[in-house]
């Protein structure tokens, strides 16, 4: 495929192992995917660290904190010297001891700001820091708004805990606002030693993980460098009505499905072996794809699995709609047509008579811009078809009148009188294009001030002839 790509490299997005040292590192492969790119996006990586007083507490044969920093330090090597990365670390509950009847809420704080090569600086403050206090995890978030120099760059929060909100407010909600703002990317939450009450109450804050027990951290390991050995591939396949993936050479944009901003744009192309082109795309985000066919299709909820294969099939049949008038040349004003799904208002599209334009199969209504406008109703678009309409051609209508004045044209539908047109009061001489037909004017002259002196004239169209008429 032909991509126009929007300064987001292939990444790696974690996936769901139950292991913190498995979530660091399947986070992490995009720093080095980046690395060999022209002008690589910038991605900030924000580490969220629990140090309440509960990090104390054993996990199995070693305390929470000890077993977290030994995995978040075995993880910045490949990372804090990459480049367009930048670190930091914010940590919760350190500062102030908590009580019976009394926590401090606001006891959070960033100890490392962002910046480029500063593994030693997060390495240093792990390692001298103490678990005291509790878990303001909905604090921490909302301050952590702030801790990124603007919204330019990929923005990544990793949230390391072993508990849930501890100060009566809402992490998912903030972590919602955060998204919704495109501060920040969803979240990765890592649960150590979590109840499963807890851990649910943590899926919405982002991307869950739990941390099953330390002995997987060896077992883990090698399933990462596997993974870090295969790049993320992802074929986007437009089917047929019959479930063919032959459907091309059709615009394709993928957004953000959260906060709707455009990441990918290309046109999809077969490539030199008949099949759906193979691209990279970033499988950190949740996308929304639009097929740009007329109407457009599109897939909801697009997740991209990272170190595999991933194909999207997402239904594209179209068939395609040929208008033409008969006899016409080209040399004539064109003349459009207004397509809608059959049965809706809205428009699909104008398309102009003498040419002919891809549709997804269905039915649709057609109106035709001519006078009188001519209604097709439920004109059905098959799969690979070509479905053929015609109209006749016009005819040329000259109203000739003696003065000036006001009057209309109607078409005649048996006993009823159909408005058409008005005449122009300015004018004495009026030309329309009408379809082949009956019609009837009704004029009186700008001078003449009774009604009585109304002038009545049936006359008849015929297709590609010109008729004057006198009054």
């Amino acid at each position: 495929m032909h991509i126009r790509l929007r300064g987001r490299a292939p990444v790696w997005r974690c996936t769901p192992h139950a292991s913190l040292l498995l979530v660091l590192f399947l986070c992490f492969p995009v720093l080095l995917s980046a690395q060999g790119k022209e002008n690589p996006e910038l991605t900030r990586i924000l580490f969220v660290m629990d140090c309440s007083n509960s990090m104390n507490a054993f996990w199995d044969k070693e305390p929470k904190i000890d077993a977290a920093r030994a995995v978040l330090l075995k993880a910045l090597p490949p990372i804090e010297n990459a480049p367009n990365v930048e670190l930091a670390l914010r940590l919760y509950g350190h500062q102030s001891r908590i009580e019976p009847g009394k926590q401090d809420c606001d006891d959070t704080k960033l100890e490392v700001p962002f910046g480029p090569h500063n593994g030693d600086a997060i390495r240093a403050k792990m390692r001298a820091v103490r678990c005291l206090g509790t878990t303001p995890i909905a604090r921490s978030l909302e301050k952590a708004a702030g801790d990124f120099p603007d919204n330019k760059a990929r923005n990544v929060i990793i949230l390391i805990t072993d508990g849930i909100e501890a100060c009566d407010e809402d992490p998912c909600a903030v972590s919602r606002a955060l998204q919704a703002k495109g501060i920040i990317l969803k979240p990765f939450v890592i649960g150590i030693g979590i109840e499963d009450a807890g851990k649910y109450s943590l899926k919405c804050v982002g991307n869950y993980y739990d941390a099953g027990s330390p002995e997987m951290f060896d077992r883990v390991l090698k399933v990462v460098i596997d993974q870090a050995l295969h790049s993320t591939t992802t074929q986007l396949l437009l089917l047929t009505d019959d479930s063919k993936p032959t459907e091309t050479d059709v615009p394709v944009t993928f957004y953000d499905q959260r906060t709707g901003e455009d990441r990918y744009d290309f046109v999809h192309t077969m490539n030199l072996h008949g099949e759906p082109d193979t691209l990279s795309i970033d499988p950190v985000f949740t996308y929304r794809i639009v097929a740009h066919t007329v109407p457009p299709s599109i897939k909801e909820n697009v997740t991209i699995e990272p170190g595999v294969h991933n194909v999207i099939a997402l239904v594209a049949g179209q068939g395609r709609l040929e208008l033409k008038i008969e006899g016409a040349v080209t040399a004539e004003q064109p003349v459009a047509c207004i397509v809608r799904k059959h049965g809706e208002t809205a428009t699909v599209n104008a398309q102009l008579m003498n040419t002919s334009q891809l549709y997804r199969t269905g039915s649709y209504d057609l109106e035709v811009l001519t006078l009188p406008r001519l209604h097709i109703p439920d004109v059905v678009i098959k799969q690979s078809g070509v479905t053929p309409v015609s109209i006749p051609r016009s005819g040329v209508v000259n109203v000739v009148a003696g003065s000036t004045g006001p009057g209309a044209i109607f078409k005649k539908s048996g006993n009823e009188l159909e408005w058409v047109v008005d005449l122009d009061a300015r004018l004495d001489h009026n030309q329309f294009k009408l379809l082949p037909g009956d019609y009837r004017v009704i004029y009186r002259r700008n001078d003449a001030r009774e009604t009585a002196f109304s002038i009545v004239k049936d006359f008849t169209v015929a297709s590609g002839r010109a008729v004057s008429v006198e009054l």
